[in-house]
């Protein structure tokens, strides 16, 4: 079963089961996945800690990356950047990742994690390769 499948279907597994993102859209090269974060999310200076938003992003664009693979395909992850513009405390936030530029290997997708009033709070870039054959076995 594909991820964004599993996911469309409510079967979500690991750390976004753990964190409890949702992912609202799925289309080709473009998904939404949503988040409520939550004090028991925050570094310790109070504030949403940064590797959740990294996680969150990263969920995102790895599944619009998954929208474009075909069967027996897999991927990864082989590089994420991101910059932090607000501080949030608690609250939903939505990550919306769009595939720029799919090649045959490798990809460059981008995503905007806006609050609950559309404010931009983090925006982030990933390169992502897509793995066939025995590379991408067992994953």
């Amino acid at each position: 079963m594909s991820l964004n499948r599993a996911w469309t279907e409510g079967n979500v597994t690991g750390i976004a089961k753990l964190l409890g993102f949702r992912m609202t859209l799925s289309e080709l090269n473009h998904t939404i996945v949503e988040f409520e974060a939550g004090p028991q999310h925050a570094n310790p200076m109070g504030t949403l800690h940064g590797g959740v938003f990294c996680d969150l992003a990263d969920a995102a664009m790895g599944t619009a990356w998954v929208t474009g693979l075909k069967e027996g395909e897999t991927c990864t992850t082989i590089e994420l950047k991101i910059n932090y513009f607000r501080p949030v405390w608690s609250g939903k936030l939505t990550a919306e990742a769009r595939v720029v530029r799919r090649g045959q290997t490798l990809g460059y997708v981008e995503c905007d994690v806006r609050d609950a009033e559309g404010k931009l709070v983090a925006k982030s870039s990933s390169t992502l390769m897509t793995l066939r054959d025995h590379r991408g076995a067992g994953r």
